[in-house]
């Protein structure tokens, strides 16, 4: 865990280069107006450079500088006599949101993104592990072969295809739920559950496969032999073995979930933190791409290392 706890700033500082070394080179200039219109060229170099767009280098030492917390110590340790960072942490201001920094998109937009996230994630479990289980119990039956195809429509089905159909078929069709609409809980049950099936797809395949293995296993037979019931045998004893493999899944796709459904937002209009990386990297917004992609990268490490923590938790023979 120490180990995993060094390694973390590495793993952000590689990411954090690699992104900016590509952000850098999409075309277009986050200053120009978003209609088009282009400013006299002074005002834009001005502007360039006072946000150091001017230099890739300056602009890299600079926002690493002040992301990191570094300038907001030197500012406080009376080392650094520029005016005072917006936060500890200062992923800067937003070029196509006036009056608004990343730090406040941020705030305000990811509650929404992890609620999302969040919720796939539950409904990913229910259904994954439910068909898994009913999979594994009947191998080769009518179900299990149910559960087999239904997975792969999720894995290889693209979310906004899904969720498309989704909304023609409910609130268009059948005049269940709203489109475009945020902050009911009914508004979250159609993108959570788009987002969740590529995930519950994933699930059921790593639970059938767990179990099926599971049953064939000592002390499962010998929990058998003492005259447990098949239910008490497959539920107590073959998934949470099973479950293993699934704990391992959960951490990089609770990440992705919570951080990865740019499709899914734009799809079904959700003011979550996704749009606002989409619109950026169309507008070459390099403060909040970079912004998002370092919350993102530490959120997905950071679940990696819970999962490790939780797998002495589930088997403890794991050391």
């Amino acid at each position: 865990m120490l180990k995993r706890l060094v390694q973390l700033p590495l793993i952000l500082l590689v990411i954090y280069t690699v992104t900016f070394a590509l952000a850098w080179l999409l075309p277009g200039s986050a200053v120009m107006n978003a209609e088009g219109r282009r400013p006299q060229p002074e005002v834009v170099a001005a502007m360039e450079r006072q946000y150091n767009l001017d230099s890739p280098g300056r602009f890299y030492v600079q926002y690493l500088y002040n992301a990191t917390g570094a300038r907001w110590l030197m500012v406080n340790l009376g080392l650094d006599r520029g005016p005072p960072p917006r936060a500890v942490l200062d992923f800067g201001p937003c070029l196509r949101y006036r009056d608004w920094s990343v730090n406040e998109l941020v705030a305000s937009s990811l509650p929404v993104s992890v609620t999302l996230g969040a919720a796939a994630i539950v409904i990913a479990l229910v259904i994954g592990l439910g068909a898994g289980v009913v999979g594994a119990v009947r191998p080769g039956s009518f179900a299990d072969a149910a559960t087999l195809g239904l997975a792969l429509v999720g894995v290889s089905v693209p979310s906004f295809v899904i969720g498309t159909l989704l909304l023609l078929v409910f609130p268009l069709w059948l005049g269940i739920g709203s489109v475009g609409s945020w902050g009911r809980p009914q508004d979250l049950l159609l993108p959570a559950f788009t987002l969740s099936l590529p995930f519950a797809a994933y699930i059921a395949r790593l639970t059938r496969m767990g179990i099926i293995e599971a049953l064939t296993s000592d002390y499962a037979r010998t929990a058998r032999a003492k005259g447990a019931p098949p239910s008490v045998v497959v539920l107590r004893h073959a998934l949470k073995n099973a479950f293993l493999p699934v704990l391992s899944y959960l951490g990089p796709a609770a990440a992705y979930a919570m951080t990865g459904s740019f499709v899914v937002e734009r799809v079904f209009n959700v003011p979550g933190l996704g749009q606002h990386f989409v619109n950026a990297v169309q507008n070459k917004d390099l403060f909040i791409i970079m912004g998002v992609t370092l919350v993102y990268s530490a959120l997905l490490v950071t679940f990696n290392i819970i999962v490790d923590a939780l797998y002495r938790w589930v088997d403890p023979r794991i050391a």
